[in-house]
């Protein structure tokens, strides 16, 4: 990653109200090169996106108008091949909370021996004037367990097994979990795209 002197650092919002997503991705992100802030709680966005991807481009770039500057958002879920892909972007709106979500899919997964699911992490940053700066997406692959398992992470993380582990995201510690999460691939691709940026002169832009 390119230095960049404090004096340049450039304010970014992470564009989402979840407080386990804000947490990871502040740790995340470069400290010397930018100033994390989490998205103002007046902004309220429709998720209208067919896509995961729609979805993040929506959150970053509706966030980077309203503030006029860099946003970030992810756009991430649960898709469970016996159920066609559901959750998929509904994830978050499957119930009212992680308790409710989990147990509604693990009710309809009761008599299921396909237990295959795939999570999908979109990333997107915009600039202030609404232009996609980068996009990238990534997957893991993983099966539905039968109970929870687990007391880190949150959200689907305690039965979600990663595949060729014997983990789920809520067994892990913060280092396997960034290395093999749907959201850490994700991630790294960004951190080889962001750097590429960082070398422009759009960084001060």
């Amino acid at each position: 990653m390119n230095n960049i002197q404090n004096s340049d650092k450039r304010i970014l919002f992470i564009a989402s109200e979840n407080i386990g997503k804000i947490k990871e991705f502040t740790q995340l992100f470069p400290k010397d090169i930018f100033d994390i802030i989490s998205q103002p709680k007046t902004i309220k966005i429709n998720e209208t996106g067919r896509t995961f991807s729609e979805n993040a481009r929506l959150k970053a770039t509706e966030v980077a108008n309203f503030t006029n500057q860099w946003a970030f958002a992810d756009d991430s879920g649960l898709s469970v091949n016996a159920l066609n892909g559901a959750p998929g972007i509904y994830s978050a709106r499957y119930a009212r909370n992680d308790d409710e979500r989990i147990a509604r899919l693990l009710k309809e997964l009761s008599l299921v021996q396909d237990r295959r699911a795939i999570f999908t992490s979109a990333l997107c940053l915009a600039a202030p004037a609404g232009k996609v700066l980068i996009q990238v997406e990534g997957i893991c692959k993983g099966l539905i367990t039968k109970e929870k398992k687990g007391k880190m992470g949150f959200g689907y993380d305690p039965i979600f097994q990663v595949l060729g582990t014997s983990l789920t995201y809520a067994e892990m510690n913060p280092v396997q979990k960034q290395k093999l999460s749907h959201r850490g691939v994700a991630f790294s691709l960004f951190l080889q795209k962001l750097d590429v940026l960082l070398s422009s002169n759009q960084f001060m832009s």
